[in-house]
């Protein structure tokens, strides 16, 4: 196969959103353009920085006598999605961040209120969908994500309030912690 520079792209977000989540259970997508089922929420803007995956592991090596490596083994295996949600006031985006239980809304006083505790935050749902720009759909689907990590938050005169998270994804019942689903032209 030949080099193809259609095959190059970037990874915006959809217009409708690139970051949902629902809770556990809720109907998978299985493919990159099925609408996605109604339990599944957006949590807004995601800063410049888009989303970041990676996919690590480690290994160990036994070396024979002499110190040649004879065999290489797979120890760990870690794939996190880290972004920045940066719609400080949306509640979709700071339940997820502090937890669902921990913010509230009141629509007549038009309130949120979050209480910072050391409550487990539940696991979700997780869909990224992005487009290329040659306007084909890409989604990623984790079925079980952890929050794992959150940045520190940062108050400045320039730059918007963010909420920095690492999902990591969970083995499902056939061992994978995500699927991708590239709409091909």
């Amino acid at each position: 196969m030949a080099n193809n520079a259609s095959n190059v792209t970037t990874g915006k977000p959809m217009v409708s959103g690139g970051v949902w989540y629902a809770p556990l259970g809720s109907i998978l997508p299985t493919d990159a353009t099925t609408a996605l089922d109604s339990a599944f929420v957006c949590v807004g803007y995601i800063s410049s920085d888009g989303v970041t995956n990676s996919n690590t592991f480690s290994s160990d090596t036994a070396r024979a006598w002499g110190g040649d490596p004879v065999l290489h083994t797979k120890s760990e295996f870690a794939d996190e999605y880290k972004f920045t949600m940066i719609e400080s006031t949306n509640i979709n985006a700071l339940k997820v961040f502090y937890g669902e239980g921990n913010v509230t809304e009141d629509a007549e006083k038009k309130l949120i209120t979050v209480k910072k505790n050391t409550k487990t935050i539940e696991k979700h749902v997780w869909v990224i969908e992005r487009i290329t720009t040659r306007g084909q759909r890409v989604r990623t689907v984790i079925p079980s994500g952890d929050l794992t990590a959150r940045d520190d938050i940062t108050y400045t005169d320039t730059d918007p309030v963010g909420y920095g998270v690492t999902i990591s994804g969970e083995a499902d019942e056939n061992g994978q912690t995500s699927y991708e689903y590239v709409q091909v032209a």
